[in-house]
């Protein structure tokens, strides 16, 4: 089986003791960032298995976008990176 070169680690292992793959990432032309696939790149991000930078470039992300995502899983879990719960934070 041949694997493709990328730098870093190809899989991160989740507190939960389930494995996060590279495969698992959100395609880079998303568009349509659903609470599933914020929550996804969120814990490759956290835990190791995508550097921020490269994150932030291949999804055409901001900083700010990344960090409240990144904050809300981290309070709220998938819940917190979703839209209307985003809007209803704002509002307190």
């Amino acid at each position: 089986m041949y694997l493709k070169k990328v730098d870093g680690p190809r899989s991160a292992t989740l507190p939960d003791g389930s494995i996060l793959t590279r495969a698992d990432l959100p395609p880079p032309d998303t568009t349509r960032w659903v609470a599933s696939r914020k929550a996804t790149l969120v814990q490759a991000v956290t835990h190791g298995l995508i550097p921020r930078a490269e994150a932030l470039d291949r999804y055409d992300l901001s900083e700010e976008e990344l960090d409240l995502w990144i904050e809300g899983v981290s309070k709220h879990g998938v819940d917190g990176v979703k839209v209307t719960a985003i809007q209803k934070w704002k509002q307190l």
